[in-house]
């Protein structure tokens, strides 16, 4: 190789490397430098004069009870009184690209029209004028805030439950004695998440997410287990819950076993379910329908349970009837759906024993 062949080398050689270093400078500020905001659509801007909040909660259901009642599924003393337990939780400080966070009062209504309505994250961004993306993450901060204040008054531990009252309630509006509580399962249509096959997929073709409730006489919600796969069976799920073991080792707070009203025959308290559960000491199932059909005894006594059994039936169309997001398919985290459900059954239990209602009046 001569001379000027080692140089043209060495040129080629060197040029090489500061174009390396030019493209390591030039990838090195683009990580570095920061991304550009997207701009806030115009109508965002204008929450504070054309929201929900202001211009139809504030200008005429404050000023409407009815109204206001239809709306939120909760009246205005109960919206306050839900209100004072989560304020501290769901309250956000100004800072400086936010100079006006979004109050507790409106996170709470957005919540509230959201579980009463199933409305879309898009078309609630229409209306209170907050960005979709925003509105998941007050729904789940607002729910996951009410499961934690709420259940403790709503949804006590059973220990603090009278359950021979419970008895004698399903005695007197069921004609069933030594009775204290019914059991069933609801599947809550949910979106499939991503990556789980088919584990929230069910026996009646769509996914869900399963709620285990136990019920009193008066459509009240005792005892809830949330969060099951939609594949799984209410037996399945009733005997890996903590509720089921406490029932099966006889440590769920049964009293004592009594007589039958007007017989000396002595049994245990129950909990009454469907042909899904196992028959137990302390619960109790219809017979087969082939052993009914051929003893009237038997087919009557089917007939007193499955009549007393349909208190969860009816806790269960109130609840959606009332809360009319689980007549949809609910697109959130399997997470987030299990608070919802949860907040659901508390609301549900304040607006039957009718808690801050003028007249105790019940759904």
């Amino acid at each position: 190789m001569n001379k000027q062949q080692a140089v043209v080398n060495f040129n080629n050689i060197l040029m090489s490397l500061l174009e390396e270093e030019e493209d390591e400078d030039n990838m090195l500020e683009f990580l570095t430098m920061k991304k550009k905001r997207k701009s806030t659509k115009p109508m965002f801007l204008v929450r504070e004069q054309e929201g929900f909040y202001e211009k139809l909660i504030k200008g005429h259901l404050l000023n409407d009870e009815k109204l206001f009642r239809e709306f939120f599924r909760l009246n205005l003393k109960q919206f306050n009184f839900v209100l004072s337990l989560v304020k501290n939780d769901i309250s956000s400080e100004p800072y400086n690209r936010v100079q006006q966070p979004i109050t507790p009062e409106k996170k709470l209504a957005l919540m509230l029209r959201y579980i009463a309505t199933g409305e879309s994250f898009r078309s609630l961004s229409f209306s209170f004028r907050i960005s979709n993306s925003y509105i998941s993450k007050i729904v789940k901060e607002t729910l996951e805030a009410l499961k934690v204040r709420l259940m403790p008054i709503f949804l006590p531990n059973t220990e603090t439950v009278d359950f021979k009252v419970k008895s004698e309630e399903f005695w007197t509006k069921w004609n069933f004695p030594n009775c204290i509580l019914a059991i069933d399962g609801k599947h809550v249509r949910i979106r499939c998440p991503s990556n789980t096959g088919s584990l929230y997929y069910n026996y009646k073709d769509y996914f869900s997410i399963v709620l285990l409730a136990m019920v009193d006489a008066n459509n009240k919600f005792v005892a809830v287990d949330v969060g099951s796969y939609g594949r799984e069976g209410d037996s399945g799920i009733f005997l890996k819950s903590n509720l089921g073991k406490k029932v099966l080792n006889g440590t769920f707070g049964f009293p004592d076993a009594n007589a039958l009203p007007g017989s000396d025959t002595v049994l245990p308290y129950v909990i009454i379910g469907d042909e899904a559960f196992r028959l137990h000491t302390y619960i109790m199932k219809p017979y087969t329908r082939k052993s009914a059909k051929d003893d009237a005894s038997k087919a009557v006594f089917n007939y007193r349970l499955s009549r007393a059994r349909r208190v969860t039936e009816n806790a269960f169309g109130l609840l959606s009837q009332v809360f009319r997001v689980f007549y949809q398919t609910i697109n959130i985290n399997p997470d987030t759906c299990d608070s919802m459900i949860v907040v659901a059954c508390c609301l549900h239990n304040m607006l039957r024993e009718g808690y801050l209602e003028k007249n105790g009046s019940v759904l």
